[in-house]
């Protein structure tokens, strides 16, 4: 008997529960809801399909795959599919292809190959080095600050952007391939990101008691060289030495000996690079959210405590394509990030809004545009490529975009393919070289920025 009136006790709380609509789903509501989705003739097959079957095979419109065409009336020469496989470092890719193709031309090498895993060890130390004295920085902070919060979150990742490349190049030089090869840890970087996070949030953790406990500034910066010390352990470990300097023997396309030399990276770069990635190039970005012809800084949104932030100008897509364009007639491809996994077919490595009808599959509209996608964190720069092609029509307006992936072999040879209207609606940031953009445009970057938080939807996560 106690039983049932405990029994009955809770289903007449849970239907009071239901009573009153305070801003919750009520048995009312419930019941309309329930009655809104009828199950019926279409339904039945769409619910027998979607229960079993991958959501974006059922969403595939067959008569897209009638409209791949793969010829392009532009296109920069790549050299080469490299592949970052298991590793966030595709803006280190994108990089350093763009820089070996330019070595390439210019002093005529038939191959080359750039060591990824040399500049990928000190962007992993410098970003440690970023956290750290950030958290010196913001001691003075209560624990649950935002940008305290915030820096916890993120002590370092393999992730990054265009500055963070120029910044770590221009300081530390770059190495071939040879001089420094992959690892499995750099190519599989997760585990021993984590692993790095964990120590660098426990150091963090006792540099704020080391400040609250009145610890003078030498003190706390002797005590972050020693944190760094155990950092610069773990990525020898799984990364290697890089080396200091090296010996490489160049080749001409016969396979004959040019010349053997010994070199540094810093004087490896001057000789065979010697590009002002700083000051030669600049960094746009189509952020509908937000004022167009306007700089932008996004806070912590750098690799080295002591680089710079990103920053670019904000402008309307069309002005971004033309120079786009010009960049590729000029013979020079792009450092080009976007949204990479909003439809993408992997099988045809092709990036169309066109290749899945979720709207009709599921009988629900999606109506966000590009501004408001951003605004609420629905779509981001995810990953970046080197944009190498363009397909003009008769009066030059393109119709379709292809950029060098760094997956490995793959579709297109490895290349990505993006029709127009996907450029417009996914692609966020481009680096141009100076002289393909106008002189107005380059008036923007005058202006004092506005500086964003870190938080910000156009933040790299790192």
């Amino acid at each position: 008997m106690k039983r049932i009136l405990i029994t009955s006790l809770i289903c007449a709380a849970a239907a009071s529960a239901f009573a009153a609509n305070d801003g919750g789903i009520d048995a009312s509501m419930l019941s309309r809801l329930r009655s809104s989705f009828k199950n019926e003739g279409s339904d039945k097959a769409i619910v027998n399909a979607l229960r079993g079957t991958d959501i974006d095979v059922l969403a595939t419109s067959a008569e897209n795959k009638n409209l791949f065409d793969n010829n392009f009336s532009n296109r920069v020469k790549s050299k080469g599919i490299t592949d970052q496989k298991s590793s966030g470092r595709c803006w280190l890719f994108t990089g350093l292809n763009i820089l070996r193709s330019q070595i390439m031309a210019g002093h005529d090498i038939p191959e080359l190959e750039l060591s990824q895993n040399y500049n990928f060890f000190y962007d992993q130390l410098e970003k440690a080095n970023l956290f750290l004295q950030a958290i010196i920085d913001t001691s003075s902070l209560p624990s649950d600050d935002k940008k305290v919060e915030w820096l916890f979150q993120h002590p370092l990742s393999d992730g990054g952007q265009y500055t963070g490349l120029s910044d770590n190049l221009m300081k530390y030089g770059i190495v071939p391939k040879s001089a420094m090869v992959e690892t499995f840890s750099s190519s599989n970087s997760a585990k021993m990101g984590r692993m790095v996070s964990r120590k660098l949030r426990e150091q963090g953790l006792a540099l704020r008691r080391m400040a609250a406990d009145g610890a003078s500034s030498s003190e706390l910066a002797t005590a972050k060289e020693a944190d760094l010390k155990e950092v610069y352990r773990i990525l020898a470990l799984t990364l290697g030495v890089p080396p200091t300097e090296f010996t490489w023997t160049r080749k001409d396309k016969d396979g004959n000996v040019v010349s053997t030399k010994t070199y540094t990276p810093q004087q490896f770069y001057k000789e065979f690079a010697g590009n002002d990635l700083k000051n030669d190039y600049v960094m746009l970005m189509n952020d509908p959210s937000r004022e167009y012809y306007r700089l932008y800084e996004i806070d912590y949104d750098r690799h080295t405590y002591d680089g710079s932030n990103w920053t670019y100008i904000n402008l309307p897509v069309d002005e971004i394509k033309k120079m786009a364009i010009e960049s590729i007639k000029g013979d020079e491809m792009m450092y080009f990030s976007c949204d990479v996994g909003k439809f993408l077919d992997r099988e045809r490595g092709l990036l169309d809004p066109g290749n899945y009808d979720y709207d009709d599959l599921f009988g629900v509209k999606f109506g966000m545009d590009k501004a408001d996608r951003i605004r609420t964190f629905d779509s981001a720069s995810s990953h970046a490529m080197t944009l190498v092609a363009v397909d003009l029509d008769s009066n030059g307006k393109p119709v379709k975009w292809m950029v060098e992936n760094s997956w490995g072999p793959g579709a297109n040879d490895g290349h990505l393919i993006m029709t127009d209207r996907w450029f417009d609606e996914y692609m966020f940031r481009l680096v141009v070289n100076k002289k393909y953009v106008p002189a107005e445009t380059l008036k923007i970057l005058k202006q004092t920025p506005t500086l964003l938080p870190a938080w910000d939807p156009m933040f790299i996560d790192r």
